[in-house]
């Protein structure tokens, strides 16, 4: 069978696991579709953290950043792990201790406010929206390749995929068919990084393959002497081409920091991620879920750099130099999706790879590169479809918990808990699913039109966690003295100082979003970091300028900190 023929069988048989899993796990009343009911151990929640944190951005576009950008794209590497760390000590054990079911619930009660859990609202809106739409460009991309249609059809017949798959169970189906889903896309990751690790440098283990020299036949494939250092003939070949070299950069230190913190301090405030933490058995479980999910993004998060190398070296001697009408098949069928672009600059009828827009003739989507690398690796038709398939894993998962994030925070926390408290359940898991369909529908025209690469838009939407969630909860947790006035202050000028210059550079004046009009030198990925300092400091000036929290709050707060204790704190009535 041909890669298009094992890609649809492998899709079909993931999706008729994913679906009997979720249906037979589907939650049957609002704490199961929310939380699941908090059954789920460590190690399993840990499985479907990992699986929800792999999304298209990690599967797909983080290698293929790294392959074209070098050094710069270890900062979404280094940002999103590390921010598991902010994740288990600062976060992770003290929400779980509260037992609510979304972070807007536990800023409108640890701030005494309605107000303050609306603006918590919007905040969870903007983010998961934001993220959404990327997921749904990677699903219109998978399905643009192999369905042989544009990307803008694809992301339409990615919408009623996602919905379908989004809407069935909840919490409690999403968390399990999760666990498949992880199995499946860290096999499919691994398998073309090990087979193309295997074939270069002859190292089974793609992270000892980074590190390592060419063997003979990898040498031979390559046309460079054997032994050479794998890391030294991707230099090499780069700046040969005219391409600064793999291992350095072109952007800002100070940007790439600030990339790094804003991923950072996003991951310990992405509501989609948080509300895992009031799924598991006990309060120690949430602490035990972030080490197992640490293990399991390890495993894909250290075979990503040497994918990103192994598919540049061998992108850029397949195609350098290539008669277009020798092109290989890879070439031909993924230009039919607009993906992929050649022009003959100098009427040589040879496609030439350069590092001087002016002089490069071939215009290639980094998002694709994941996908496409068993192609270009020569890699047998199963592997195309497998890594196809686990593509769709990775967007969906992701999706469907961030769509459940959207659907509680309009029909649990708006409509339930602000303005009909007496709705029915049946009702408000109603309107949850079409709340999805809504979301679904406006991220699906934003994934036609994105703002930037699958990683980039991620990166987005984590600048809107840092800058909102991530002050407010660890003010909220370890500041007894932080109040509803300095809390709602500082989400709302965080996320509006980030909004507004994502706004500008993204949407308004995209031909400024370069490095000579960035800010302070620092891009649009990396500007969340400074609407996070912006919060802070905004919290704490108006916390201290105007009246201290209700006593009932400050000991609420002194009782989160001690994780330990079985009891959950309880919070205050909400107030204006």
């Amino acid at each position: 069978m041909g890669a298009v023929a094992w890609t649809w069988v492998l899709v079909a048989a993931s999706f008729a696991l994913y679906l009997g899993v979720s249906v037979y796990a589907r939650g049957r009343n609002a704490s199961q579709y929310y939380v699941a009911e908090r059954p789920v151990s460590p190690v399993a929640q840990g499985m479907a953290t990992a699986s929800d944190w792999i999304s298209a951005a990690s599967f797909m576009s983080m290698a293929g950043l790294m392959a074209f950008s070098g050094r710069d794209g270890s900062a979404y590497l280094m940002g999103w792990t590390g921010g598991y760390v902010l994740l288990a000590v600062l976060v992770a054990p003290y929400l779980r201790k509260y037992g609510k079911y979304t972070v807007p619930q536990f800023v409108g009660e640890r701030y005494y406010s309605r107000r303050a859990r609306v603006v918590a609202l919007l905040c969870a809106i903007a983010i998961s929206f934001t993220y959404v739409a990327a997921q749904m460009r990677g699903v219109g991309l998978v399905l643009a390749r192999f369905l042989g249609i544009s990307v803008q059809a694809g992301v339409l017949w990615g919408m009623a995929v996602v919905f379908l798959y989004a809407v069935m169970g909840g919490m409690r189906g999403i968390t399990s068919t999760q666990v498949a889903q992880y199995l499946v896309l860290v096999v499919a990751f691994l398998v073309p990084a090990v087979l193309m690790s295997v074939a270069l440098t002859g190292q089974p283990v793609p992270a000892v393959g980074f590190g390592s020299p060419l063997s003979e036949g990898g040498a031979a494939s390559l046309g460079v002497p054997p032994g050479r250092m794998l890391l030294d003939v991707v230099n090499q070949l780069g700046a040969e081409l005219g391409f600064r070299p793999y291992t350095s950069g072109w952007r800002p230190r100070v940007d790439v920091l600030m990339v790094t913190l804003t991923l950072m301090a996003g991951t310990a405030g992405l509501p989609h991620i948080l509300v895992r933490f009031f799924t598991v058995p006990k309060i120690r479980d949430a602490r035990a879920t972030v080490g197992w999910a640490l293990l399991f993004i390890a495993v894909l998060y250290t075979t990503a750099p040497a994918l990103a190398a192994f598919t540049r070296v061998t992108f850029l001697h397949a195609v350098q130099g290539t008669s277009y009408a020798e092109a290989p098949q890879w070439f031909r069928e993924w230009e039919a999706t607009g993906l992929v672009a050649w022009t003959d600059r100098n009427g040589d009828g040879r496609m030439q790879l350069s590092g001087r827009e002016d002089a490069n003739e071939v215009a290639v989507d980094q998002d694709i590169l994941v996908l496409a690398a068993p192609e270009i690796a020569r890699l047998p038709a199963w592997v195309v479809g497998l890594v196809a398939a686990a593509a769709l894993a990775a967007a969906l998962s992701t999706a469907a918990g961030l769509l459940l994030v959207i659907a509680s925070a309009i029909s649990h926390d708006l409509a339930k808990s602000i303005f009909t408290p007496n709705l029915l359940a049946r009702n408000e898991i109603r309107l949850a699913r079409l709340s999805m369909g809504a979301a679904v529908v406006a991220a699906g025209y934003v994934a036609a039109h994105p703002p930037g690469l699958i990683a980039e838009t991620v990166a987005l939407a984590f600048g809107f966690a840092a800058s909102s969630f991530f002050p407010a909860l660890v003010a909220g947790i370890f500041w007894k003295r932080a109040n509803r006035e300095g809390a709602i202050a500082g989400m709302l000028a965080g996320l509006g100082f980030t909004a507004a210059c994502i706004t500008w550079f993204k949407l308004l004046r995209p031909d400024l979003d370069s490095q000579a009009h960035w800010w302070l030198g620092i891009s649009p990925e990396g500007i969340g970091a400074l609407g996070m300092a912006l919060n802070f400091a905004v919290t704490i000036a108006v916390s201290l300028l105007t009246a201290p929290p209700p006593p009932e709050v400050q000991e609420m707060v002194a009782s989160l900190r001690y994780p330990g204790s079985g009891r959950r704190p309880a919070g205050p009535a909400a107030r204006g």
